[in-house]
């Protein structure tokens, strides 16, 4: 099955769903197109008989059983969120169960932006000003969620707000040790497991804030504007919960990378030349929220345990055949660098 619309969405069986939902524009859906971005999910531009244009969201062709979850959990989050002054792409309907289409989907607002990946467009290419504003403007973005009182918007329950910080390190270990039960997963398994675990849990702060936190705050995640170096949304809640928002920043700044890093790994956006550097960034943040940062070298190694467990969880799909082995063995030599970079910020504390 492609992901061609006529073979995922019904338009016959849409349109009736938007003759009474209550959506921008008039008239029944005339065109739907894909648009780039999706990931686990799949993403159309649709066309409504006024040229009114929204964003249909969906599941891809091989939904998971659970795919109705994370729908829901980004649906409640989103909804939250209008009236914040967090970039969100508003939501404005939807469906969860599979009445209309077979699964669950919702309609977003198309924002006006890219998606900050590879080669950068225009301006953003050619003025390191504007690379460098940007990258301000994304940790902005994550301060004006960390600003966001949970309990004010209705997400006071969206996880567990004792013990967070306790609750990490074990998480993720266990899921790292799930995996050795493949003999070639274990022959290369990173050595670096148990140091950076250990490190993790005798180096845990006493307490943590609660707050919302994205949960995957990274370039494929956040939309920019095309006309000035400014964050336009941040999309793809669908792992949003309760916790310690520094682990926003500390995953943003996973994808970093500054002199001195170790090597075996380019970044993700060229050109890179410019690009304040990870303390700056940081220093920024604490000023913006109020913050004291000065254990957030904890959340750095967090966020790179965090990140190469779930990549290795990839590798060790592709190792079982559930998933393209070189596509797994690429985010296995990733997982190496942050294992790397993990290592680093330990040997400097």
């Amino acid at each position: 099955m492609s992901d061609d619309p006529a073979s995922l969405v019904d338009l016959d069986r849409l349109n009736d769903w938007v003759r009474d939902a209550g959506l921008p524009g008039e008239g029944p859906v005339t065109s739907l197109g894909p648009l780039t971005g999706g990931a686990q999910n799949l993403l159309y531009s649709m066309v409504r008989a006024d040229g009114t244009e929204l964003v249909l969201r969906r599941p891809g062709p091989h939904a998971r059983p659970d795919a109705t979850g994370p729908f829901a959990r980004e649906s409640r989050v989103l909804t939250a969120l209008a009236g914040t002054d967090v970039p969100h792409p508003r939501r404005y309907g939807g469906s969860l169960d599979d009445g209309v289409l077979g699964v669950p989907f919702s309609v977003l607002e198309k924002i006006e932006g890219f998606t900050p990946r590879g080669r950068l467009p225009g301006a953003f290419g050619t003025d390191a000003g504007w690379r460098r504003d940007m990258a301000f403007d994304m940790v902005a973005g994550a301060a004006k969620l960390a600003a966001v009182d949970p309990d004010a918007v209705g997400l006071g329950d969206l996880g567990k707000r004792d013990g967070w910080a306790e609750r990490q390190t074990p998480r993720y270990l266990k899921m790292l040790e799930g995996y050795r039960e493949s003999a070639e997963y274990r022959e290369n398994e990173s050595p670096l497991v148990g140091p950076v675990s250990e490190w993790l849990q005798a180096n845990r702060p006493e307490t943590a804030a609660v707050g919302i936190v994205h949960g995957d705050l990274q370039f494929a995640n956040v939309m920019v504007r095309h006309d000035a170096p400014r964050l336009a949304a941040i999309v793809d809640w669908e792992m949003a919960s309760l916790g310690d928002p520094l682990l926003d920043l500390a995953w943003i700044l996973t994808a970093w990378r500054e002199k001195g890093d170790p090597p075996g790994s380019d970044p993700q956006l060229q050109p890179w030349e410019g690009m304040p550097g990870r303390a700056e960034l940081v220093a920024h943040y604490g000023e913006l929220t109020g913050r004291d940062v000065s254990r957030f070298r904890w959340f750095q190694v967090l966020a790179c345990f965090r990140l190469a467990a779930l990549l290795e969880g990839s590798y060790f799909r592709a190792l079982n055949g559930r998933m393209h082995r070189p596509t797994g063995e690429g985010l296995h030599g990733y997982a190496k660098w942050l294992w790397a970079k993990a290592e680093q910020e330990i040997s400097q504390g």
